[in-house]
């Protein structure tokens, strides 16, 4: 993309609305044109307001939403994408989501074929996720030839990747170049402090589930959901209140009957260590969906695991408690190789003890490189055309990759890996999403820039 920026930032939320709104300004101040999607009506009001441009998608929904077809927008498989909004709200009516979703493409394609009469090249920018209003703006974006950028975190704490027109992992090519020094010092702070790496919008979430129902901020959130909705009756995309209150009470409820499953010990068996991605994370839904079910995959690992090797598995420390204890109790029914940690258990001596990591595309698998161990990637991730790693095409081949990278022997030194992680530094730029402060604003704004003027769809 070249020339001037006329740039749609599309947000479901008001914390997002906000973040965009202020980026947009510093942008606008370099000569940028600004335009917000809101799926979040009282967001789109308050950016009006404040004398942004914004649009409410629910405000050019069609009457009639049966005439508007997949195929127009390129959608094979649409019932596949739905699964996303399926597991993220635990809901089930297909009918309501596929009318849901031709709703918002149609509102997008009105939204957009608007701004395209105006002259000039757009772009949307927005960050990943799979729900049916991110997928619309997609899909209405790819449809008229604008190129979506999606934002994500980088592997690195403050840095994000930008990729544009796929919903797959953005690639990382390892190139041969030495690291620089920020970059090593970077990565041996991370081993020295044994630090999980958490992007700062979703620090709030690496709480247990008894914290999370002690904090009043969630309670004033909740007020002021319920008053938005019942009482204004504005529409948004997170607007499933009680479904999302009953999810975090049984979140509760489950983290205390897991609590019989938790061990602290990792034993001195060798073990195959697979960390629990968030269960109805974009990573599965869309880019892995086969792996949707992971506790399949779990009763698979233990099958093929070699005798005298354990499988020892571990709750995503921003969920804990959405496992299902019935679930886990079948497992451990079944197999006596297999070790729940607790997930107060710190993830870096997991991975320094494991003697494999089995992973879908978790960040947990390009942190086990920094130890040297040997990482098999199942699903779609930024580290799985990495030479270091063993990358598997089908379940059936797991057992023959398991025997593979048991036999390798633990890399002693953080250099074998140094070229892959500056490669991933590389490809990512300095920033961190729904940070206000000032500034991030301007790193923010100044990565989109370089990002959106440097590439090419």
């Amino acid at each position: 993309m070249t020339g001037k920026l006329n740039i749609v930032f599309v947000s479901l939320a008001q914390n997002q609305s906000r973040f965009f709104e202020k980026v947009g300004k510093s942008l606008a101040q370099a000569g940028c044109c600004i335009v917000h999607v809101c799926f979040h009506e009282g967001a789109a009001r308050e950016l009006r307001e404040h004398g942004c441009e914004a649009f409410n998608p629910y405000e050019y929904q069609a009457a009639s939403k049966d005439h508007i077809s997949f195929d127009d927008y390129g959608i094979s498989n649409p019932a596949l994408l739905l699964g996303h909004e399926k597991a993220a709200y635990e809901i089930s009516s297909t009918r309501a989501l596929e009318l849901k979703f031709k709703g918002h493409l149609a509102a997008m394609d009105t939204i957009l074929q608007g701004l395209l009469e105006r002259g000039g090249r757009w772009c949307v920018v927005q960050e990943l996720g799979g729900f049916t209003s991110v997928l619309a703006a997609y899909f209405a974006a790819r449809r008229l030839g604008l190129d979506n950028w999606f934002i994500e975190p980088s592997f690195f704490r403050g840095r994000l990747f930008f990729t544009p027109n796929t919903f797959s992992s953005p690639m990382v090519t390892t190139l041969d170049a030495s690291a620089s020094d920020e970059v090593r010092a970077t990565l041996e702070g991370i081993l020295k402090n044994q630090s999980v790496v958490v992007p700062a919008k979703d620090r709030l979430h690496y709480r247990g589930a008894s914290r999370k129902l002690l904090d009043f901020n969630n309670y004033r959130r909740l007020f002021e959901k319920v008053v938005s909705k019942h009482v204004r009756g504005e529409r948004e995309e997170f607007e499933h209140i009680g479904g999302h209150v009953a999810r975090h009470l049984r979140m509760f409820v489950n983290s205390r009957r897991n609590s019989r499953y938790y061990s602290g010990d990792m034993g001195s068996q060798p073990f195959i260590y697979y960390p629990l991605h968030v269960p109805a994370d974009f990573a599965l839904t869309i880019r892995s969906p086969e792996y949707l079910d992971q506790f399949s995959l779990i009763d698979c690992l233990c099958r093929v695991a070699p005798l005298g090797c354990r499988v020892v598995i571990k709750e995503h420390p921003a969920l804990v408690g959405a496992v299902r204890p019935h679930r886990i109790r079948e497992l451990f029914d079944r197999h006596d190789n297999l070790t729940m940690l607790s997930p107060g258990v710190n993830n870096h001596r997991v991975l320094a003890a494991a003697a494999a990591v089995v992973t879908v595309n978790s960040k947990s698998g390009a942190e086990a490189l920094l130890y040297g161990k040997p990482v098999i990637v199942l699903g779609n991730a930024f580290y799985d055309t990495c030479s270091l790693v063993h990358r598997v095409r089908a379940l059936a081949d797991l057992q023959a990759a398991l025997t593979l990278a048991l036999g390798e022997p633990t890399k002693s030194s953080l250099d074998h890996a140094l070229p892959f992680f500056q490669s991933v530094w590389d490809a990512s730029f300095p920033g961190e999403l729904y940070d206000r402060s000032d500034e991030n604003v301007a790193t923010f704004a100044r990565s989109m820039r370089a990002c959106l003027i440097g590439g090419q769809s």
